[in-house]
């Protein structure tokens, strides 16, 4: 439920009156980024102040926000990084206001800083400013890839998990995924979908996914061992990460390299189960990514067979949505047609009920 509490609050000689306090938001569903904790409730105060925007001194409060970002003071940084975070989280129209006002360059030299919290302040900022479509090129074209990409690398957990989401917001602008890749971000996405929390986990798939519609990401995320992770989070029902490492799988498998990648994980098994047992969103997935395996391979074919996968398949293509009973036909097709000198596929897919 929204709360609002009302209260006077004097900072740099104004009073400010009416100040509302929301809260709930939910601005950042997309990615659930900037859920850190923002204030001690001792600071409860500043939290209002912060929350004043849309009084008519919101533009002399960020001009001097944006000022004491280049303090020679790391506690006044830290301070304004904080409370234009806030202001950029809880008010859309602020982050047009803020950008405007010159904050971007001093938040990205604020990422390239040694103090872990300086760091995280600054880059979930960024994030937050990165929401408005309008500040994206200009994040970018003013230098914030590789410092995101350094504190995905050596950040806080929360300034990991959030550059991977800034990032995600940059690649949204089509031209900035290649730059992004080419700045090293690939590797430590990888990194933070096998290793994060869950929260990191969903993020760098996220990000990885929209990354990797650009072909030479998808090899760069090959190279860099993703489908060690995605496999491993496909197979754990328990994940709630079964639909996004698929996806992600999905985006991927179109390279030559993804497909040998993928059975070296111990991919096919684990995609058959999906097909037998997963939701039907997943089902779907999983039959189009063993279709593309197939597909130019009689090896790969003859594996799916001999794990089972044609009584599923059938199943599926009687009762799927009608995409997946489309992929399901044809691939039962495949896995129907003659395999020259494999006694053994043959055998196993006329012990399945099919002729071959």
């Amino acid at each position: 439920m929204e709360t609002e509490v009302q209260s006077n609050f004097t900072y740099m000689g104004r009073t400010f009156t009416n100040l509302s306090i929301n809260g709930s938001s939910s601005a950042f569903s997309d990615c659930n980024s900037d859920i850190s904790g923002e204030f001690p409730a001792a600071s409860s105060q500043s939290r209002r102040l912060f929350l004043s925007c849309a009084s008519e001194n919101s533009d002399e409060l960020i001009e001097q926000l944006v000022s004491d970002l280049e303090s020679s003071s790391i506690d006044e940084q830290k301070q304004a990084a904080i409370e234009i975070r806030l202001l950029a989280k809880n008010k859309p129209e602020n982050r047009i206001k803020i950008a405007r006002a010159g904050a971007i360059k001093p938040l990205i030299s604020l990422i390239s800083s040694t103090d872990p919290q300086l760091q995280e302040n600054g880059v979930t900022a960024i994030l937050n400013l990165s929401l408005c479509d309008e500040n994206k090129e200009l994040i970018a074209a003013s230098g914030a890839i590789k410092p995101l990409v350094r504190a995905l690398k050596v950040g806080t957990s929360t300034a990991r998990e959030n550059a991977a989401c800034a990032l995600l917001r940059l690649s949204q602008v089509e031209e900035n995924k290649i730059a992004i890749g080419r700045s090293g971000a690939i590797p430590p996405l990888v990194n933070l979908l096998e290793t994060g929390n869950f929260r990191g986990k969903k993020d760098a798939s996220t990000a990885l996914y929209s990354l990797c519609s650009v072909k030479e990401n998808k090899v760069r995320a090959v190279q860099a061992g993703v489908m060690k992770p995605l496999v491993e989070l496909m197979a754990d029902f328990s994940s709630n990460m079964v639909d996004k490492s698929a996806f992600v799988v999905s985006e991927l498998i179109s390279v030559a390299e993804a497909r040998p990648a993928l059975v070296d994980e111990g991919g096919i098994p684990v995609l058959v189960e999906i097909v037998e047992v997963g939701s039907q969103r997943q089902k779907e997935i999983a039959v189009a990514i063993l279709l593309q395996v197939c597909e130019d391979s009689v090896a790969y074919r003859t594996m799916v067979a001999r794990e089972g996968a044609i009584p599923p398949l059938v199943a599926l293509s009687q009762s799927g949505t009608s995409r997946a009973k489309r992929k399901a036909e044809k691939l039962i097709d495949l896995l129907r047609q003659p395999r020259s000198g494999n006694a053994a596929a043959t055998a196993v897919a006329r012990t399945s009920g099919v002729p071959v």
